[in-house]
Protein backbone atom coordinates (compact mmCIF):
# COMPACT_ATOMS: atom_id res chain seq x y z
CA UNK A 1 0.00 0.00 0.00
CA UNK A 2 1.32 3.51 -0.32
CA UNK A 3 0.00 7.36 0.01
CA UNK A 4 -1.79 7.44 -3.33
CA UNK A 5 -5.29 8.74 -3.78
CA UNK A 6 -6.38 4.96 -4.72
CA UNK A 7 -5.74 4.51 -0.39
CA UNK A 8 -7.99 7.55 0.77
CA UNK A 9 -10.85 4.65 -1.08
CA UNK A 10 -10.34 2.02 2.08
CA UNK A 11 -12.85 2.19 4.77
CA UNK A 12 -13.23 -0.58 7.45
CA UNK A 13 -16.59 -1.48 7.03
CA UNK A 14 -18.65 -4.43 5.73
CA UNK A 15 -18.56 -4.18 1.88
CA UNK A 16 -22.21 -4.94 0.15
CA UNK A 17 -23.34 -5.22 -3.50
CA UNK A 18 -23.35 -1.80 -5.17
CA UNK A 19 -20.54 0.05 -2.68
CA UNK A 20 -18.03 1.51 -4.81
CA UNK A 21 -14.68 -0.89 -4.24
CA UNK A 22 -11.94 0.47 -1.90
CA UNK A 23 -8.89 1.68 -4.29
CA UNK A 24 -5.46 0.29 -2.94
CA UNK A 25 -2.36 0.21 -5.11
CA UNK A 26 0.31 -2.73 -4.29
CA UNK A 27 3.01 -4.74 -5.09
CA UNK A 28 2.39 -7.81 -6.85
CA UNK A 29 4.09 -10.02 -9.33
CA UNK A 30 3.21 -8.19 -12.13
CA UNK A 31 4.77 -5.24 -10.34
CA UNK A 32 3.05 -2.24 -8.59
CA UNK A 33 -0.89 -2.96 -8.80
CA UNK A 34 -3.69 -0.07 -8.41
CA UNK A 35 -7.21 -0.87 -8.68
CA UNK A 36 -7.68 2.09 -10.72
CA UNK A 37 -6.03 0.87 -13.54
CA UNK A 38 -8.69 -1.72 -13.85
CA UNK A 39 -11.65 1.12 -14.68
CA UNK A 40 -13.33 -0.02 -17.80
CA UNK A 41 -12.57 -3.24 -17.66
CA UNK A 42 -14.33 -5.93 -15.41
CA UNK A 43 -12.73 -7.20 -12.45
CA UNK A 44 -13.03 -10.68 -10.44
CA UNK A 45 -10.44 -10.10 -7.81
CA UNK A 46 -10.18 -13.21 -5.01
CA UNK A 47 -8.54 -13.85 -2.24
CA UNK A 48 -6.77 -17.30 -1.36
CA UNK A 49 -5.49 -18.50 2.21
CA UNK A 50 -1.76 -19.16 1.50
CA UNK A 51 0.76 -20.10 -0.66
CA UNK A 52 1.52 -23.72 -1.45
CA UNK A 53 -1.55 -25.12 -0.96
CA UNK A 54 -3.15 -27.99 -2.36
CA UNK A 55 -6.74 -25.86 -2.49
CA UNK A 56 -5.33 -22.94 -3.65
CA UNK A 57 -2.93 -24.45 -6.47
CA UNK A 58 -6.05 -26.42 -7.89
CA UNK A 59 -7.70 -23.12 -7.94
CA UNK A 60 -4.80 -21.08 -9.48
CA UNK A 61 -4.38 -23.74 -12.39
CA UNK A 62 -8.21 -23.73 -12.87
CA UNK A 63 -7.92 -19.75 -13.22
CA UNK A 64 -5.06 -19.76 -15.38
CA UNK A 65 -6.61 -22.29 -17.75
CA UNK A 66 -9.92 -20.10 -17.71
CA UNK A 67 -7.82 -16.68 -18.34
CA UNK A 68 -8.45 -16.64 -21.92
CA UNK A 69 -12.32 -17.62 -21.12
CA UNK A 70 -12.79 -14.41 -18.98
CA UNK A 71 -10.35 -12.14 -21.42
CA UNK A 72 -12.91 -12.80 -23.62
CA UNK A 73 -15.79 -11.11 -21.82
CA UNK A 74 -13.29 -7.93 -20.78
CA UNK A 75 -12.63 -9.49 -17.39
CA UNK A 76 -9.35 -9.61 -15.91
CA UNK A 77 -8.41 -11.66 -12.91
CA UNK A 78 -6.71 -10.52 -9.93
CA UNK A 79 -5.19 -12.69 -7.03
CA UNK A 80 -4.17 -11.07 -3.15
CA UNK A 81 -3.15 -13.31 -0.35
CA UNK A 82 -0.96 -11.80 2.82
CA UNK A 83 1.92 -13.81 1.91
CA UNK A 84 4.95 -12.44 0.75
CA UNK A 85 6.03 -11.21 -2.74
CA UNK A 86 8.98 -13.54 -2.87
CA UNK A 87 6.59 -16.78 -1.72
CA UNK A 88 4.17 -15.87 -4.44
CA UNK A 89 6.74 -15.97 -7.03
CA UNK A 90 8.57 -19.03 -5.69
CA UNK A 91 4.95 -20.71 -5.76
CA UNK A 92 3.83 -19.60 -9.46
CA UNK A 93 7.53 -20.84 -10.30
CA UNK A 94 6.78 -23.95 -8.99
CA UNK A 95 3.07 -24.60 -10.28
CA UNK A 96 4.79 -24.09 -13.45
CA UNK A 97 7.22 -26.80 -13.17
CA UNK A 98 5.44 -29.05 -11.43
CA UNK A 99 2.05 -29.03 -13.73
CA UNK A 100 3.32 -27.17 -16.22
CA UNK A 101 0.73 -24.72 -16.31
CA UNK A 102 2.02 -20.59 -16.36
CA UNK A 103 0.31 -18.00 -13.97
CA UNK A 104 -1.09 -15.30 -16.20
CA UNK A 105 -2.61 -13.26 -13.75
CA UNK A 106 -1.05 -10.69 -11.32
CA UNK A 107 -0.49 -11.81 -7.10
CA UNK A 108 -0.87 -9.52 -4.61
CA UNK A 109 1.09 -9.07 -1.60
CA UNK A 110 -1.04 -7.49 1.07
CA UNK A 111 1.51 -8.75 4.15
CA UNK A 112 0.03 -6.18 6.63
CA UNK A 113 -3.52 -7.40 5.63
CA UNK A 114 -4.90 -3.82 4.71
CA UNK A 115 -6.72 -4.49 1.59
CA UNK A 116 -7.71 -8.00 3.51
CA UNK A 117 -8.88 -6.34 6.04
CA UNK A 118 -10.23 -3.20 3.90
CA UNK A 119 -12.90 -5.27 2.01
CA UNK A 120 -13.87 -7.75 4.95
CA UNK A 121 -11.78 -10.56 4.13
CA UNK A 122 -10.58 -10.27 7.39
CA UNK A 123 -12.10 -9.37 11.23
CA UNK A 124 -10.11 -6.34 12.40
CA UNK A 125 -8.28 -8.86 15.38
CA UNK A 126 -7.90 -11.57 13.01
CA UNK A 127 -3.61 -12.31 12.98
CA UNK A 128 -3.67 -14.28 9.58
CA UNK A 129 -5.93 -14.77 6.55
CA UNK A 130 -6.80 -17.81 6.82
CA UNK A 131 -10.48 -17.64 6.85
CA UNK A 132 -12.58 -17.44 4.03
CA UNK A 133 -11.77 -17.40 0.01
CA UNK A 134 -13.61 -13.91 -1.01
CA UNK A 135 -13.95 -13.17 -4.41
CA UNK A 136 -15.30 -9.82 -5.46
CA UNK A 137 -16.88 -8.92 -8.90
CA UNK A 138 -16.19 -5.02 -9.86
CA UNK A 139 -17.97 -3.45 -12.83
CA UNK A 140 -15.94 -1.32 -15.41
CA UNK A 141 -17.19 1.76 -12.99
CA UNK A 142 -15.25 0.37 -9.73
CA UNK A 143 -18.75 -1.13 -8.59
CA UNK A 144 -19.13 -4.52 -6.23
CA UNK A 145 -21.58 -6.38 -8.76
CA UNK A 146 -21.34 -9.76 -6.88
CA UNK A 147 -19.58 -11.02 -3.27
CA UNK A 148 -19.24 -14.87 -2.86
CA UNK A 149 -17.03 -16.10 0.13
CA UNK A 150 -16.04 -20.12 0.52
CA UNK A 151 -14.47 -21.64 3.03
CA UNK A 152 -10.62 -21.97 3.75
CA UNK A 153 -11.44 -26.19 3.18
CA UNK A 154 -13.04 -25.60 0.38
CA UNK A 155 -12.76 -24.57 -3.14
CA UNK A 156 -14.17 -22.49 -5.55
CA UNK A 157 -15.77 -23.23 -8.83
CA UNK A 158 -14.22 -21.59 -11.48
CA UNK A 159 -16.69 -22.05 -13.99
CA UNK A 160 -19.61 -20.88 -11.91
CA UNK A 161 -17.78 -17.82 -11.38
CA UNK A 162 -16.92 -17.20 -15.22
CA UNK A 163 -20.77 -17.83 -15.58
CA UNK A 164 -21.45 -15.17 -13.54
CA UNK A 165 -19.67 -12.77 -14.57
CA UNK A 166 -21.62 -13.86 -17.77
CA UNK A 167 -24.36 -13.44 -16.32
CA UNK A 168 -23.70 -10.05 -14.68
CA UNK A 169 -22.95 -8.53 -18.27
CA UNK A 170 -25.77 -10.15 -19.77
CA UNK A 171 -28.63 -8.98 -17.34
CA UNK A 172 -27.14 -5.56 -17.43
CA UNK A 173 -26.63 -5.25 -21.30
CA UNK A 174 -30.48 -6.72 -21.76
CA UNK A 175 -32.72 -5.28 -19.54
CA UNK A 176 -33.57 -8.74 -18.27
CA UNK A 177 -32.77 -11.02 -15.14
CA UNK A 178 -30.73 -14.46 -16.03
CA UNK A 179 -32.81 -17.77 -14.13
CA UNK A 180 -31.54 -20.53 -12.22
CA UNK A 181 -28.23 -21.94 -13.72
CA UNK A 182 -28.31 -19.64 -16.45
CA UNK A 183 -25.86 -20.32 -19.74
CA UNK A 184 -25.30 -18.22 -22.83
CA UNK A 185 -27.92 -18.70 -25.20
CA UNK A 186 -30.57 -19.81 -22.58
CA UNK A 187 -34.03 -17.60 -22.56
CA UNK A 188 -34.02 -14.33 -20.41
CA UNK A 189 -36.46 -13.57 -18.02
CA UNK A 190 -38.35 -10.03 -17.65
CA UNK A 191 -38.49 -8.29 -14.80
CA UNK A 192 -41.38 -8.99 -12.58
CA UNK A 193 -43.77 -6.52 -13.39
CA UNK A 194 -44.07 -3.09 -10.65
CA UNK A 195 -47.79 -1.56 -11.67
CA UNK A 196 -51.56 -3.00 -11.20
CA UNK A 197 -52.00 -1.39 -14.80
CA UNK A 198 -49.06 -3.30 -16.09
CA UNK A 199 -50.55 -6.85 -14.42
CA UNK A 200 -53.99 -5.61 -15.64
CA UNK A 201 -52.90 -5.57 -19.46
CA UNK A 202 -51.02 -8.75 -19.46
CA UNK A 203 -52.66 -11.61 -21.63
CA UNK A 204 -55.05 -13.94 -20.78
CA UNK A 205 -53.14 -17.14 -19.03
CA UNK A 206 -49.58 -15.33 -18.36
CA UNK A 207 -47.62 -15.29 -15.21
CA UNK A 208 -46.91 -11.64 -14.54
CA UNK A 209 -44.05 -12.49 -12.23
CA UNK A 210 -42.37 -15.42 -14.33
CA UNK A 211 -42.38 -13.91 -18.01
CA UNK A 212 -39.94 -15.39 -20.52
CA UNK A 213 -38.56 -12.89 -22.96
CA UNK A 214 -40.50 -13.71 -26.06
CA UNK A 215 -37.25 -14.03 -29.06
Amino acid sequence: MDGSSDRAGIVPAALRINDVAPGFSARSTAGEISLSQYRGRWLLFFSHPADFTSVCTSEFIAFARAHESFAGLGCDLLGLSVDSLYSHVAWLRDIERSFGVKIPFPVIEDSAMVIARAYGMLDSASANSGTVRATYVIDPKGVIRAIVWYPMNVGRSVAELLRLVEALQTSEREGAVTPEGWQRGDALFEPAMASMGEIDEMPEGESWYYRKRRA
